[in-house]
């Protein structure tokens, strides 16, 4: 049996818990270096099957991962929906903005099953090449960090005028996130009978907003998407991982009924060991700082995987990264993390 699901279906304790990696298949990897200087665009790279499987298995034929997370970005599905989507060399995703509710009108609603086909037929293609020791794991962006890159038109350190925009016109925003968390389950689902083990949910971005306004545009429309997941493919485990909200990660798990909360690296353990894997019996998954990984000592790297197995190793748990590994990363560090964990 797939160790990951083990853990998450059984709540089986183990003494070596599974492992996977934020961002595993990226640039900290020659060989997915050496596939994308073949291809014009990243987004030729998600929408090409055998590409995108092949990315995917890259690091769980060089690690041994307990899953394998289908090689996509969360912008897929705002390109589906007519949203003109570009990631530029050095400078991220740059995309088409929108501010009005003739904007939303012009949505592609009906776009995400043929649109997005490449990335189901690649989750076919991986499935078929994975032995029953290693979980898939499908995911989409969570509709506020979506929101966000759509109304920016690319990143931003705090996403200010997307907060504006949703203070001063909260008839469009809401109709903007209703559009994204019914795109999100239909997205999600079809991950699923493609081939997806698990599924995902990245709230990038909830860490920018108060704690009213996370009720509003991260739990809620959380708890619609998993909820609604849940009745389709009550089998199938969900991972949230609202980045950066704090102790709001608590109310979020009190709310949402996922399977597994991902923690970023800012949360600290004991209050997360306290209130989340004790009190409301979640599943961790998490928190290493991948900054570290990349920068750290090896001292100051096992001090802090060490201290993550003590905290959380005696209930159901999952490792990894607070936040996706980054292209500085030098492999001999996530394979010393791997010695560490399974020894």
């Amino acid at each position: 049996m797939k160790k990951l699901i083990n853990i998450i279906q059984n709540k089986n304790s183990e003494k070596n818990p599974p492992i996977w990696i934020m961002r595993q298949a990226g640039r900290y990897l020659p060989e997915y270096r050496e596939v994308r200087s073949n291809v014009k665009n990243f987004l030729e790279l998600c929408y090409t099957p055998k590409l995108a499987s092949e990315v995917t298995l890259q690091p769980i034929r060089r690690f041994g991962l307990d899953a394998a997370i289908i090689f996509s970005d969360i912008l897929v599905i705002p390109d589906a929906l007519g949203i003109k989507v570009d990631f530029v060399k050095n400078e991220g995703p740059k995309l088409q903005k929108i501010s009005t509710i003739e904007d939303l009108k012009k949505f592609k609603i009906d776009n995400i099953k043929s649109h997005l086909n490449p990335v189901f037929e690649a989750l076919e293609l991986t499935k078929s090449q994975l032995d029953d020791s290693t979980a898939l794991i499908g995911f989409a962006g969570a509709p506020w960090t979506l929101a966000c890159y759509m109304i920016e038109g690319g990143g931003s350190k705090n996403f200010e005028s997307v907060r504006i925009k949703a203070i001063q016109d909260p008839e469009f925003f809401s109709q903007l996130i209703e559009i994204l968390i019914n795109s999100i389950i239909e997205y999600l689902s079809l991950k699923i009978k493609a081939g997806a083990d698990v599924v995902k949910l990245f709230d990038s971005w909830a860490g920018v907003l108060p704690s009213s306004e996370i009720q509003k545009w991260v739990i809620n429309p959380a708890k619609k998407i998993v909820s609604e997941l849940k009745k389709l493919h009550p089998e199938v485990p969900v991972i949230c991982f609202p980045r950066g909200i704090g102790m709001n990660y608590l109310e979020f798990k009190k709310q949402v009924p996922c399977d597994v909360i991902a923690l970023d690296q800012t949360v600290e353990r004991n209050w997360a060991k306290k209130n989340l894997q004790q009190d409301c019996e979640a599943v961790l998954q998490g928190n290493l700082d991948n900054i570290l990984l990349a920068f750290g000592s090896k001292k100051e790297i096992e001090k802090e995987v060490l201290d993550i197995l003590e905290k959380f190793g005696d209930k159901p748990f999952i490792f990894n990264l607070g936040h996706g590994i980054i292209p500085q990363t030098p492999i001999e560090n996530v394979e010393f993390i791997l010695d560490l964990i399974r020894k």
